[in-house]
């Protein structure tokens, strides 16, 4: 009985980190805010409109923020998924930024060359991200298990690799004009619905959210709900007591990577089908990726998890404009997301303080009553 207390407790203590981690991230940026000169009332304002799309100081009522929102947060929660089925495995993962570039090529290059129904060309246009993301995370997964190369330095190489390979390719084998963009999708390919469009007041929402929720589903049921999952998950724990057992330890590891890339690479098909309707060049890495490993690391890497705080840091991302309109810095979003992160990375400190805390309490409550305090 006691032992079934202390892991309800130990339970309590990790979800209630991430809670206290998110509270004091906010406490953070009320004070820089309150140090520019301005309200926090007005950065909290402003973050509800991105929220809900409802304006306390005005009473007005926008749904086009909440629209925004979503679309913010769709390839940030797949990132996040990427990052975290790796590390639910024994791995580290930072390579989603690339495999999410390959994924985006993917989907671009099927999207201008195949003609086909729209209820064939979108799935296929968002099963070609997920091959080639997989595939991209299958180099990194195959160099670990066969030469125990670190995950993290090949990860890292091929970010680069693919940034380059997609602006070659979009600048060279598809012929972009304006050194930019490709020429525009067919509407076949495309996520957009100029209904979903409509009943948000113009803003970017697509169908893209559907597949994102069948990612956050299959994640947690793979992981949490297969024999496959637990095979992964125990290689993670200890890789050599899962080879004792008779796991395929290497084969799970390219596999693991393998899937945590096609979560990725959807996400690039995602934003190139849905958020835009073209082929794009990029200058630099979009920050994908590393806003994933954060969302993870908030999210405690549980699907649940990941969903919440990737709503979190998109409402964020949604909310920058907002505070910049009403004179506060848009950095203070990325201010808010760092202390959130570094905070979470306090984890132990955090998990300490609470317990302090209970303790005090229950110490509290433990001390006999006078007469006086009782009323008498």
């Amino acid at each position: 009985m006691a032992n079934k207390k202390l892991g309800d407790t130990r339970k309590g203590d990790a979800l209630l980190v991430p809670v206290v981690a998110v509270l004091l991230g906010f406490a953070v940026g009320s004070v820089v805010v309150m140090i520019t000169g301005k309200s926090p009332l007005v950065m909290f304002n402003a973050m509800l409109q991105g929220l809900t799309g409802l304006n306390v100081a005005r009473g007005s009522f926008n749904p086009r923020y909440i629209g925004e929102l979503v679309i913010q947060a769709l390839p940030i929660i797949l990132t996040a998924l990427c990052f975290g089925f790796a590390a639910r495995t024994g791995l580290f993962n930072i390579g989603a930024e690339g495999q999410l570039m390959v994924g985006s090529l993917a989907a671009t290059t099927v999207a201008l060359l195949v003609r086909a129904p729209a209820f064939i060309h979108i799935p296929l246009v968002l099963g070609a991200g997920m091959v080639a993301g997989a595939l991209w995370g299958a180099i990194p997964g195959y160099l670990k298990a066969r030469f125990n190369v670190h995950e993290v330095v090949v990860t890292i190489m091929l970010n680069y690799v693919a940034l380059h390979m997609n602006n070659l390719m979009i600048l060279n084998v598809f012929g972009s004009v304006d050194r930019v963009k490709t020429a525009q999708f067919p509407q076949s390919a495309l996520l957009k619905d100029p209904w979903l469009e409509s009943i948000t007041n113009g803003s970017r929402l697509n169908w893209g959210f559907v597949p994102v929720l069948i990612a956050i589903v299959v994640y947690w049921f793979v992981i949490e709900k297969t024999t496959f999952g637990y095979g992964l998950r125990a290689v993670g724990y200890n890789k050599d007591a899962a080879k004792y057992a008779g796991m395929k330890v290497n084969r799970n590891i390219v596999l693991s990577m393998m899937i945590a890339g096609a979560f990725a690479g959807l996400a690039g098909a995602v934003i190139t089908t849905g958020t835009f309707s073209f082929g794009r060049a990029l200058s630099a890495a979009e920050g994908y990726g590393f806003d994933g490993m954060a969302v993870a690391l908030v999210g405690s890497n549980q699907a649940v998890g990941i969903l919440l705080a990737g709503l979190l840091f998109g409402m964020l991302k949604a909310a920058g404009p907002l505070m910049q309109s009403n004179g506060i810095p848009k950095e203070i979003g990325g201010i808010i997301q760092a202390s959130i992160v570094l905070f979470v990375a306090m984890k132990y400190g955090l998990e300490r303080l609470i317990s302090v805390l209970r303790l005090r309490r229950d110490k509290a409550s433990a001390l006999p009553v006078t007469g006086e305090e009782a009323g008498v």
